[in-house]
């Protein structure tokens, strides 16, 4: 794993978000819409393309309604001394948002 703090806090906060949308299920298309981000920044943000911006993810926990931001002051330290993102078990998959997105426009029965 890169040592770099930001790209670390990057990564957990697209961890955070893939796993909120799937706790609430919600679609890219459907949290686009309802925090007023890109559908197309959500879906890079989700794959690890870009870091989102700070108001990207005040946007995105106000939609969501839970912090996606990750309490980095906390996490372990290496034996250097720097903080470095602690490891879950079972860390959840990201979504496959091109799915996700097909799965919503798919007619209901």
């Amino acid at each position: 794993m890169d040592r770099h703090l930001g790209a670390q806090v990057a990564q957990a906060v697209a961890r955070a978000l893939a796993e909120a949308m799937e706790r609430q299920k919600i679609s890219a298309n459907a949290l686009a819409q309802a925090s007023d981000v890109n559908r197309q920044v959500i879906a890079n943000v989700l794959a690890g393309v870009v870091w989102p911006d700070l108001l990207t993810v005040a946007n995105l926990e106000g939609a969501l309604g839970e912090p996606l931001w990750p309490n980095h002051l906390e996490w372990p330290q290496d034996e250097s001394g720097r903080r470095v993102q602690p490891q879950a078990e079972g860390i959840a998959r990201l979504r496959d948002v091109g799915t996700a997105e097909r799965d919503e426009r798919r007619p209901r029965t």
